[in-house]
């Protein structure tokens, strides 16, 4: 039995782990002398000094000299160009290129000093922010997420990470409830099941999709979609999206599109890296004529064709990779894209500014960075030859400053906290939920998750608080299961606000609470940072006081590696139920705590 909120939440921890932020003022300016110079501005490069003060560009230009005193970094005619903006990634492990470097260095090691994560609950946003303040690694933008149910975004998970709307007066709320968790910005999943391999009765229609973007525009949110289609690529148009972040891929676009989408004034990021039928080091397909591979590069072919429509056509074009999904890691597919876009049409130096000034508008930052001007937050890559000429120099890496601070090459400074996992944790406290409160959270002031089945088809689940005989709070799960042979439901209760930050319960012997149900089994996970154990247990139609110490619970193997329980880095409990397909579930919980 596998747990699917768990697993996917794990993910995204150890993702998120490898994030953010350098300290250290500078004492000093810093010049950087005897540069070829691309500031993205749209003027030719040329060769000059760029000096920093405090994290910003103090001075540009040819005729600008170091001040006295300043640290000097002769780049010995190497080119100097903005730091590099990608606006969609998930800061997952499926994308890092090994356990080491991890997410946060790859980026850094191919001068991508933003990106924005479309992978996290909001719950986690304040935890991770906190924790991106402590670590050496780009700028990261939280990107909250909004699906039709049963849509694209919404397969894996529940409604803590991925919201579920489908009419106007869902999406206002949703979009006023999101709000509070200060998001930077909104993606919405509006077109159905992946690309046409499922029936698509899931696309977000367009007064929902309308309503959802003028309610994020009050709150000054941009709204990026997952649009796939040209008909839907018109739809976003008309509903006031802000960035189409995939390409559009069923067909050519024909002229009344590409005028309605530059009317619009919306920017795209045709996400090109994670398309590519077959990626950079990949082996070719065995059977390349299958009907699948056949469409892959059918659809590449017209995304490549779009991409560069739109562009001749006056629509800004920005730099997204998906990366984090398979095959698509974490930095060099950043890379990627600024070859793949000139594959597309653009010259190198049009690939330069959409992987910088362009993105950086895309989301309104552009008055902060992504261009070389004074003023502008000190992010910049020092490579070697002119990808300005040749975009396959963008790999030729020599040097990143980020706030003006060296995170990649000579001088590079790495925070201590970049070599962990993880944060560090806190002491777990005996109480974890009474189910007294009746706000969906537990008592330790963190946001109870449903936990059931992932995929097209998933199980019905409703989680309740209700009031058990005698008097109390007790929490009711019930679910119908979907038609399928891994069916399950079940609830997780985060030990810490979004699963960020690990709890330490080495000072106790185990878990205990009370359990009543169908029968049974369920299982009773302890998820960690490093891996999950669980137990098995049983229970009937009348109350079962449960004790499991820790060492009742066993690894669940992961690549044939068996994590070894330590207690001091969990995240969440977690009690589930899997059930032939088609049949119901019920279980009823209090009183969970560790003894």
């Amino acid at each position: 039995m596998t747990s699917r909120s768990a697993r996917f939440l794990l993910g995204g921890l150890c993702a998120a782990a490898l994030s953010p932020s350098i300290a250290a003022a500078q004492t000093r300016p810093l010049a950087v002398v005897n540069a070829e110079i691309f500031d993205s501005t749209g003027a030719a490069p040329y060769r000059g000094t760029l000096v920093v003060k405090e994290g910003r560009i103090l001075a540009v230009g040819p005729k600008v000299k170091a001040p006295k005193g300043a640290t000097i970094v002769d780049a010995k005619g190497a080119a100097l160009i903005p730091g590099l903006f990608d606006v969609h990634t998930h800061w997952t492990p499926a994308g890092a290129p090994a356990v080491t470097p991890k997410i946060a260095d790859a980026y850094l090691a191919s001068g991508v000093t933003t990106v924005n994560d479309f992978h996290q609950q909001p719950e986690s946003f304040a935890p991770r922010r906190a924790w991106l303040g402590t670590l050496t690694a780009p700028h990261v933008n939280f990107v909250a997420r909004m699906s039709t149910p049963g849509g694209h975004g919404a397969d894996w998970a529940d409604q803590a990470t991925t919201r579920w709307v489908d009419t106007p007066e869902s999406a206002r709320l949703a979009v006023e409830e999101i709000a509070a968790y200060r998001p930077d910005a909104i993606k919405a999943f509006t077109d159905g099941w992946r690309y046409g391999s499922a029936p698509d009765n899931t696309s977000m229609d367009a007064w929902t999709l309308k309503a959802l973007t003028e309610a994020a525009h009050k709150h000054n949110l941009k709204v990026l979609t997952h649009t796939v289609t040209v008909e839907r690529g018109k739809v976003a148009a008309a509903s006031g999206v802000d960035v189409i972040a995939h390409s559009l891929q069923d067909a050519p676009l024909d002229a009344d599109a590409i005028a309605a989408i530059k009317a619009s004034g919306l920017f795209d990021a045709p996400t090109l890296a994670v398309y590519e039928p077959v990626k950079p080091g990949a082996k070719p397909p065995a059977d390349p004529d299958s009907p699948r591979n056949v469409q892959a590069r059918r659809k590449f072919g017209y995304a490549l064709g779009n991409a560069k429509a739109l562009f001749d056509a006056g629509v800004p074009v920005a730099l997204g990779t998906d990366a984090g999904m398979p095959g698509t890691p974490h930095g060099p597919s950043t890379l990627r894209e600024l070859e793949l876009l000139v594959q597309a049409g653009l010259t190198p130096s049009q690939a330069l500014v959409a992987g910088t000034a362009t993105s950086a508008q895309a989301m309104n930052l552009l008055a902060d960075r992504g261009t070389l001007e004074v003023g502008k937050r000190a992010d910049f890559v020092l490579v070697a030859g002119k990808p300005w000429e040749t975009i396959t120099d963008v790999r030729r890496t020599e040097r990143v400053f980020l706030d003006g601070q060296a995170v990649f090459g000579p001088g590079a400074v790495r925070a201590p906290a970049n070599d962990r996992l993880t944060p560090p944790a806190i002491k777990a406290t005996a109480l974890i939920d009474d189910f007294e409160r009746a706000d969906g959270r537990t008592s330790l002031d963190t946001l109870r998750l449903d936990d059931f089945d992932g995929g097209r088809d998933r199980s019905l689940e409703v989680s309740q608080v209700i009031t058990r005989e005698g008097g109390g709070k007790v929490l009711s799960v019930g679910a119908r299961m979907a038609t399928k042979d891994d069916a399950s439901a079940g609830v997780l209760l985060p030990l810490t606000q979004g699963s960020v930050v690990p709890a330490d319960a080495t000072a106790f012997k185990g878990l205990k609470f009370a359990l009543r149900g169908d029968g049974g089994p369920y299982v009773v996970t302890l998820v960690g940072a490093t891996g999950r154990w669980t137990a098995k247990v049983e229970a009937g139609p009348r109350w079962k006081g449960v004790e499991l110490p820790f060492t009742a619970f066993k690894p669940v193997a992961v690549r044939g590696e068996a994590p070894a329980f330590t207690g001091t880095d969990l995240l969440q409990v977690g009690v589930e139920g899997e059930r032939a397909a088609g049949t119901k579930l019920w279980f009823e919980l209090d009183d969970v705590a560790f003894y």
